[in-house]
């Protein structure tokens, strides 16, 4: 019988660490289709956080770096600089990118750096206990916020696809859902859009990805599925915000 699906040569053979019902693993494998169907594997270099994805370097089959918490956009635009030649992209929560690394990225963004951002935003700081993140949305509940997220006292969730486009420096910003096919398909497709890009020369890239965290938002992985549909979708909504001028 003829396959008709495998595994991309660009991830490795690993039992993931990952809760069940995480999509931090689909994540991984639509860079990892990506990367296979660019033909780029062996000039790609990823960038690990400090959150649920430290240790991404075990499941890809290319170079992997790590970077200190927040601090994965100076490492990519270290690489990048001095190997233009290379394929630099970071893959980043929202407790490590809205967060601590807040600064980081916007800047990186605003210099018109030329490389990739993977943003997985599940609205929580996952590997270290479900803490309300920036992009935890109002009145949600977390270990930090039992009661819900009170936007009077600490603000609203951070958009962060909007507050990056709306600077002037050319560059691809997209926001994308991984939690359902018709989502996934979507995704993809803007991931390779962002690599192609960096492959071009032209712009700094983001692709953000609504995710999911059962385990930390206390729910079945359908009905994460579904909560995120119907509350993060609404909140952080779907497309491209700003694509480079051509």
């Amino acid at each position: 019988m003829a396959k008709t699906f495998k595994k991309p040569e660009a991830l490795s053979d690993q039992t993931t660490h990952y809760c069940p019902g995480c999509t931090h693993g689909i994540a991984h494998r639509l860079v990892a289709e990506v990367i296979d169907e660019l033909g780029i594997r062996g000039r790609t270099v990823g960038i690990a956080p400090v959150g649920c994805a430290v240790l991404a370097y075990n499941y890809f089959t290319f170079d992997f770096q790590e970077a200190a918490h927040g601090r994965a956009p100076a490492m990519a635009t270290g690489i990048k600089r001095v190997r233009p030649d290379l394929v630099v992209f970071t893959y980043q929560g929202d407790g490590d990118l809205a967060s601590i690394g807040m600064g980081e990225i916007i800047h990186a963004a605003n210099r018109g750096e030329k490389f990739t951002t993977i943003f997985v935003n599940n609205t929580v700081y996952g590997m270290t206990g479900g803490q309300m993140a920036p992009t935890t949305l109002p009145d949600q509940r977390t270990t930090t916020s039992p009661a819900g997220r009170k936007v009077e006292e600490v603000g609203m969730p951070i958009k962060v696809a909007e507050l990056i486009s709306a600077l002037q420096t050319p560059a691809f910003v997209t926001r994308q859902a991984v939690i359902k096919p018709k989502y996934i398909v979507r995704a993809k497709k803007a991931i390779k859009k962002a690599f192609e890009y960096q492959l071009e020369g032209r712009c700094f890239s983001l692709v953000e990805l609504i995710s999911t965290c059962p385990t930390n938002w206390g729910l079945t992985s359908w009905e994460s599925v579904k909560w995120a549909e119907d509350n993060m979708i609404p909140y952080f909504p779907l497309g491209e915000y700003k694509t480079p001028e051509e």
